[in-house]
């Protein structure tokens, strides 16, 4: 009797900023398992993670952001006022580069896509040839918080606008066992406190009565970027009265993506879906790494059972 072929399995990493590093946990934990995916695809922080993985230096990003502080996290965020994002995103690229190093995509062994969105069009964009570092940078540009990213005469912005969970990449890549990872499930609502309106306190306001433009702009820049660490501090904290931008923009971004997951995972079902509990973890979490880490590797571990079947069909 002729051995059966094992299946071509294709990991779809999905979106979900901080949450991203369970990816490190499910995929540590397929290894540990004997499942080497010959196909992996990612999008925003999946293809950060997914890259690391593909070019070797899964273990290196590991260490690493283990190592993270919140110090750290601010040091990596070069704040700019109108530049189609609060942060720039230069230093986010060279940290990439730093632990890519320069690679081209097609040069890989395994076959790797990220994904991102080109603001003009609202078309997917799938990376599958040219550096590595440039997609992952395209893939991760979260729109409002991080600059969009110009390649090839294209804006781009974060993958997770059109396709948070990228099975279809997967597929088209050649796998026939899909898993997906998807970070955006019982997100909605999680980082938004209850409000009190009752006694709110009137706001301070920018006088503008007799201000020019230009230095209404001087005075408005002021007022937000006193200075970056204080500015990106501020991210963090939740003692205003009332949703503040980063409430606003992380609650409509949690939103969106939970509605397209949820609508592009039925349209286009991968064989398994992997859902770390990790919805306490927030945006900018990523100095928490260790517990994302563990609830990814744990996840894998829940769904043993699953994961056998499906493999062994």
């Amino acid at each position: 009797m002729s051995k059966k072929k094992k299946p071509v399995i294709g990991v779809a990493l999905g979106s979900g900023a901080a949450r991203g590093w369970a990816h490190i946990g499910v995929l540590n934990e397929l290894r540990n398992r004997g499942i080497e995916p010959a196909v992996v695809c990612g999008t925003s922080i999946g293809a950060f993670v997914g890259a690391a993985y593909v070019a070797g230096y899964l273990e290196q990003l590991h260490e690493w952001v283990c190592s993270l502080t919140r110090r750290d996290i601010i040091r990596y965020m070069d704040v700019q006022l109108f530049a189609g994002g609060f942060i720039t995103g230069a230093s986010q690229k060279k940290m990439i580069r730093e632990k890519l190093g320069d690679v081209k995509i097609e040069s890989l062994d395994i076959p790797f896509a990220a994904v991102a969105t080109n603001l003009k069009t609202g078309r997917e964009v799938w990376f599958q040839q040219g550096s590595l570092v440039d997609a992952v940078h395209a893939s991760i540009a979260l729109p409002g918080l991080f600059s969009p990213v110009h390649i090839k005469e294209q804006w781009l912005v974060d993958g997770g606008l059109v396709n948070p969970v990228p099975v279809s990449v997967c597929r088209a890549l050649g796998a026939e066992v899909v898993i997906a990872v998807n970070l955006n499930s019982d997100i909605v609502g999680k980082h938004l406190k209850e409000f009190n309106f009752e006694e709110e306190e009137e706001e301070k306001k920018l006088d503008i009565g007799n201000l020019s433009i230009m230095s209404f702009m001087d005075q408005l820049k002021n007022n937000l970027f006193k200075d970056e660490e204080s500015f990106v501090s501020r991210l963090w904290t939740k003692q205003q009265e009332k949703p503040g931008v980063l409430d606003v923009l992380v609650g409509s971004i949690n939103i969106m993506q939970d509605r397209i997951t949820r609508s592009r995972l039925a349209g286009d079902p991968p064989d398994l879906v992997l859902s770390p509990r990790i919805s306490n973890l927030a945006l900018l979490d990523f100095d928490k790494a260790e517990q994302a880490i563990e609830e990814g590797r744990a996840c894998v571990e829940r769904m043993a059972t699953s994961l056998d079947f499906i493999l062994q069909q």
